[in-house]
């Protein structure tokens, strides 16, 4: 093997596992993959365990290596470890003990909401988008910030330690490397661009702190912030733009999107960032070294796609799988009318709608669960064209096509969907751990490693398979209306005013 490089990274869907490629053809070495638990103590909670999270990167690590061996290739060959990670999901530990002081509250949680208002309120003129200017983010539950305030203010723990200066606060990919590199025992804390651009505490223009007094934070707990491919002990880089490193989409203009629990759209902006006036995020893409300019990106996000596949099994027992789901929606092949918007935690992009909760309309007596499996397929595709559309309206510059990675892009009948709702080709690369490999790409392109070329002359060169439209266009703007008439009444559904309850008590309308 010449000079494979180990990547370990936390996708969205609650697993870990580690890849290993070889620098100079790109190739899949090896793999390994480990569930994680998630937990729900309450209804919009989302957390995971920090000690579970590490004991599943170092089980990663353990399997590989061993499967590494039983390939015969010498452990010695692997150059740089990469780590790629939920971006926003946020954890708080003891620096002197080493103990996770809460459990991680994963991005898609939504018991910020009640924080996010009142930052909202105290904002000029309660505009969300006060902060956007300088982050490029409204002030969301989905971003960092608002859950270290949620767990500065309702964890005593956090508090003590913050006061006795032994707190420090991180995104995945800091609580990894600093266990990876000594932990209590000097291990580094830092995090890169990418991550930063996604905590609401990052002036994405000037790459620096900002606005901790809004969030009343103190600095001396956050990481440092370093590019995303040098020597620092890992490397690290956020999974959505590991993803966008891995279609190699290094050129303005070029655009990726991945499907895994929700939906994430980014196109490269080059090295000037561009701020959305139609509901999408300006987010730090890369930057590949210390002296290097940082490359951004535009961004939408959707908080439900495969999660939607999971309640259908988990929840409703519809399918027992979810390869299932693409057998129930081909038997269908239509929804019969039936538009179902999985708004479970809210609206992401392009609305930002916290209040926005999932329905299914245009039931009829006629409709079955087959229908019920095509309607949630048609909303991942649907979700995917309202930012798609937003892109192109920002940037002036339509796509001509999409470039698609992650675990649903498996589902042949969602891709074939998702190019006829688009009314452009899909184009889905062969190997399909686009995000593992960008990962080690930036690794190995680091100051010092040097194994990977990153010059455009010497990418490899990637196959894939292209899903052309095979429906008129007319039909795909029928079904896009009716969507978008689903997505209004979906609106305003929850809010934080009490109201009375069938058993007396007071809860959220």
């Amino acid at each position: 093997s010449d000079r494979p490089l180990v990547e370990r990274r936390c996708p969205l869907d609650g697993a870990r596992s580690n890849s290993v490629f070889n620098a100079k053809t790109a190739e899949l070495v090896s793999h390994h993959q480990v569930e994680i638990q998630q937990s729900f103590p309450k209804e919009g909670w989302v957390e995971e365990d920090p000690k579970e999270i590490m004991q599943s990167v170092y089980e990663c690590m353990e399997r590989t290596c061993e499967k590494l061996q039983q390939l015969d290739i010498d452990l010695s060959n692997i150059k740089a470890v990469g780590v790629t990670n939920q971006r926003e999901t946020t954890l708080v530990w003891d620096k002197e003990t080493g103990e996770p002081l809460y459990n991680a509250i994963v991005w898609l949680d939504l018991r910020t909401q009640s924080t996010v208002e009142s930052l909202i309120n105290k904002a000029p003129g309660q505009n969300k988008n006060h902060l956007k200017p300088k982050t490029g983010l409204p002030i969301s539950p989905y971003f960092s910030a608002v859950k270290l305030r949620w767990l500065l203010d309702n964890v005593e723990e956090v508090r003590l330690a913050v006061r006795s200066q032994r707190a420090m606060f991180g995104t995945v990919d800091s609580w990894i490397i600093w266990c990876l590199t000594g932990g209590q025992n000097g291990g580094v804390h830092c995090t890169d661009v990418s991550n930063a651009s996604r905590t609401m505490l990052f002036n994405i223009h000037k790459r620096t702190s900002h606005r901790l007094l809004y969030f009343d934070i103190p600095m001396e707990i956050l990481p440092e912030v370093r590019s995303s491919s040098e020597i620092y002990g890992v490397m690290c880089l956020g999974d959505q733009s590991a993803a966008l490193v891995g279609q190699m989409c290094f050129q303005e203009g070029q655009a990726k999107n991945t499907y895994g629990t929700g939906c994430f759209l980014l196109r490269n902006t080059g090295t000037k960032p561009l701020m959305s006036d139609h509901g999408l995020l300006t987010t730090v893409a890369y930057k590949l070294g210390k002296n290097e300019p940082a490359c951004y990106a535009l961004e939408g996000s959707v908080a439900i796609a495969g999660a939607v596949v999971r309640w259908l099994k988990d929840n409703l027992g519809i399918v027992q799988s979810s390869a299932e789901i693409e057998k129930l929606a081909a038997a269908a092949g239509t929804s019969y009318g039936c538009y179902f918007v999985p708004a479970f935690s809210g609206l992401y992009a392009p609305y930002w709608e916290p209040s926005a909760r999932g329905i299914i309309c245009g039931l009829t007596q006629f409709t079955n669960r087959n229908h019920l499996a095509f309607a949630a397929l048609e909303a991942v595709c649907f979700q995917t064209r309202e930012i798609l559309d937003a892109m192109n309206q920002d940037s002036g510059l339509p796509l001509t096509q999409l470039q698609v990675d992650g675990g649903m892009t498996s589902n042949r009948l969602l891709m074939q969907l998702q190019a006829d709702i688009l009314c452009i080709p899909v184009v889905k690369p062969t190997m399909s751990e686009t995000t593992a490999l960008g990962v080690a790409m930036a690794a190995g392109a680091a100051e010092g490693v040097g194994v990977w070329s990153l010059s455009p002359s010497d990418l490899p060169h990637a196959t894939s398979e292209k899903y052309q439209p095979q429906i008129h266009c007319d039909e795909s703007e029928f079904r896009f209306a009716r969507w978008k008439k689903a997505v209004q009444r979906s609106m305003n559904w929850e809010t934080t005013e009490p109201c009375c309850n069938a058993n007396g008590t007071e809860g959220p309308s």
